[in-house]
């Protein structure tokens, strides 16, 4: 989740325009040009769109603490961090609505979003602690649906998610098909769909009626060449007498 989402979010929930926004931002210490203001609120995907960083942020959420719970009583000005994660955003967000946990709970519930108490105080721990827990982008973002349903009635975070959670499940199952892409090519073509075959031994097929070879009868043969006498050659080879009557066709002859 962007620091530019976030500013956009609290702008449209509680109706602040440029010129609020720039005071918040001077309230925190930093001063900033309505250019800038204009650059930060353009969405992710506008070509004219600046990041806003950790630093800038931290400004600007310090100025709405100031803003909501007032200055301190000592006058010092809030330090304003280099580098911001979403544990940090949401203190700092906690600590500017002057909220309990039970009222983060209640919010995340407005947004249909359960969390237990426990994984809730996890979130403002220290690094260091063992029950320390990374605040996800998900919670985050619910929590602000919830604070805009409380203070507008209206929410357009949720067709967000639901963006949100169709973009992941698509790169999800983009990388589970070139994971099983190059298994294949690695293992060979494996099919998922088929079943495994039982392994069992192989039956072929007898003939009941088979004879073994010493009882099969030999079958009579048709020569279409005539027998020749052992002793016979050229010289003694009888003159093949042609009868008159008929003419001679390969060996056949027939009456006409």
């Amino acid at each position: 989740m962007t620091n530019n989402y976030i500013l956009r979010r609290i702008r449209f929930t509680f109706h602040y325009n440029d010129a609020k926004m720039i005071e918040l931002f001077a309230k925190g210490g930093l001063a900033v040009t309505p250019e800038q203001v204009t650059l930060w609120l353009k969405k992710d995907d506008d070509p004219d769109y600046v990041r806003c960083t950790d630093h800038e942020f931290a400004h600007f959420l310090n100025g709405l603490t100031i803003e909501k719970r007032g200055p301190r009583e000592d006058g010092t000005q809030p330090k304003a961090e280099y580098a911001l994660n979403n544990n940090i955003i949401f203190r700092k967000l906690k600590i500017a609505f002057n909220l309990k946990d039970q009222d983060i709970l209640d919010l995340l519930q407005n947004a249909n979003f359960t969390l237990g108490k426990s994984e809730l105080s996890a979130f403002f721990r220290k690094p260091d602690h063992r029950h320390y827990r990374e605040c996800q982008d998900q919670v985050l973002r619910n929590f602000l649906q919830g604070l805009q349903l409380r203070e507008t009635n209206t929410s357009t975070a949720e067709r967000q998610s639901q963006f949100q959670a169709i973009k992941a499940k698509a790169a999800n199952k983009k990388a589970a098909a070139q994971k099983e892409r190059s298994n294949k090519k690695q293992s060979g073509h494996v099919n998922p769909y088929a079943k495994d075959k039982p392994k069992s031994e192989k039956v072929f097929y007898q003939n009941p009626n088979k004879k073994p070879k010493d009882e099969k009868e030999k079958r009579p043969t048709l020569s279409l060449k005539k027998d020749k006498p052992k002793n016979e050659t050229p010289e003694t080879k009888p003159a093949r007498k042609e009868e008159s009557h008929g003419e001679s066709n390969g060996g056949f002859s027939w009456k006409k």
